[in-house]
């Protein structure tokens, strides 16, 4: 229903302010043509539709008092509107989205909003790569530090083991981490995979006490051929691409180890044996927890921890026990202070756990791809950190042989993560 509002024809009265208009011709709707009209009646019925908006959340008893020139009708528009430009035959054109400022610097802080967004994510990738790569450092330099003076790489593994027991220890029983609900068939499921981990810790402690921190990381980069391997043997299959990036990785490791000035067959068996260790681990745990998925990366390795101290230091005390208190006063005589020593095992201790748990943590923050390539550069980090620190000769075929096993490694980083993705693809194919 339409009725009248006297206003004088030249104003326009909005909700802010009265617009006068310019020679405002009478309202008749054959006046103008559409393509004819005066442009600021379109200002006009931005006015109207607006109030029309807002009479219509409430407020209806101003309604013959608020709308533009001679205008007022109902909440909506008759039914016979087939158009919101034609109201009685009008050629009126309601513009239903005007271009307000507002909404302009709106847009502009949604926009510099979205620009600091990479910016804090590249950040904090950085800090989690920054604190991972610097832990580790400090484990390996300190570690071969207490092995120079202190040869008992038994004992040294199960007091790092029992540092990082202490530690989960502590942040559960303080609720700084949640403790994971423990059952019978949970411990049961990480005896192989803690089994595996002590293998793998204990071996790569002697070989950093035989060899060079840099040739033990050389050898331990040839990893991925001990995983091709063993998983095929137990029915995993891999494309052409994986197969060809272990070849590097073997000729990498084969050159390295002949140039290697420091060269110890010692040294070298531990590094292997230490990467059977750790793939036979990694195998395991994907078979034998994957009913526990809900407990984290963390809480498994403490616990992983934990268990591998029980597996450990009986063995140790069999195999070099006898001989730590004679060990014990050469490295004090050899280092002059007894507080100095104390300091280099703790640290080893202590590094050793938050370098596990960084690499863990960073795992839950990025992808698979990233934290493999991070890991393959971490490698490298350590080599160049280690011979610039304790000063060891560098032979040139001993540096191309790292460099090749290094890109060998990336390059199967690559081709598996390319791997894992095609597979995931696919599943969720079959399942939709």
């Amino acid at each position: 229903m339409l009725t009248l509002n006297l206003v004088h024809p030249t104003f326009v009265l909005s909700k802010w302010n009265y617009q006068p208009l310019i020679k405002a011709p009478c309202l008749n709707p054959n006046h103008h043509s559409r393509t004819q009209r005066p442009r600021y009646l379109d200002f006009a019925f931005v006015c109207f539709n607006k109030r029309i908006n807002h009479i219509s959340k409430g407020d209806r008893s101003r309604e013959t008092h608020t709308k533009p020139v001679g205008l007022s009708s109902s909440n909506s528009f008759p039914a016979s509107t087939s158009h919101p430009d034609k109201i009685y035959g009008c050629a009126f054109r309601f513009l239903r989205k005007p271009t307000p400022r507002i909404p302009r610097a709106s847009s502009n802080v949604n926009s510099a909003d979205e620009s600091e967004a990479p910016r804090s994510k590249t950040l904090n990738l950085a800090l989690v790569f920054g604190f991972w790569y610097f832990q580790n450092i400090v484990f390996n330099i300190y570690n071969k530090k207490v092995l120079n003076l202190f040869p008992f790489p038994w004992l040294l593994a199960s007091f790092q083991l029992f540092v990082g027991s202490l530690w989960m220890l502590f942040l559960w029983f303080f609720k700084l981490q949640p403790c994971p609900k423990i059952s019978k068939h949970f411990i049961v499921a990480l005896l192989g995979p803690s089994l595996f981990h002590t293998i793998g810790h204990i071996s790569a402690c002697v070989s950093f006490s035989k060899v060079a921190v840099s040739f033990t990381h050389v050898i331990k980069s040839s990893e991925p051929v001990f995983s091709v391997v063993f998983s095929s043997f137990l029915g995993d299959t891999y494309p052409l691409k994986v197969w060809l990036s272990i070849i590097p990785i073997v000729l990498g490791c084969s050159l390295a180890a002949v140039t290697e000035v420091s060269f110890n067959f010692q040294g070298l068996w531990g590094a292997l044996i230490s990467n059977v260790g750790f793939v036979l681990r990694n195998i395991y745990s994907k078979r034998s927890l994957q009913s526990f998925k809900e407990v984290n990366g963390l809480n498994l390795y403490g616990w992983i921890s934990i268990i591998s101290l029980l597996y450990l230091f009986p063995v140790a005390i069999l195999v070099e026990g006898s001989h730590w208190v004679e060990g014990y006063r050469q490295a004090i005589q050899a280092v002059g202070k007894s507080g100095t020593f104390y300091s280099w095992v703790v640290l080893s201790g202590v590094f050793y756990h938050l370098y596990n748990q960084s690499s863990y943590q960073a795992l839950d923050q990025i992808s698979p791809l990233t934290f493999s390539v991070g890991n393959t550069m971490k490698r490298v980090v350590v080599i160049v950190s280690s011979v610039l620190f304790f000063r060891n000769p560098v032979r040139p075929l001993n540096a191309l042989g790292t460099a090749i096993a290094i890109c060998g490694t990336f390059l199967y980083s690559q081709a598996t993560t390319a791997k894992k993705a095609k597979e995931e693809n696919e599943g969720e194919l079959k399942r939709s």
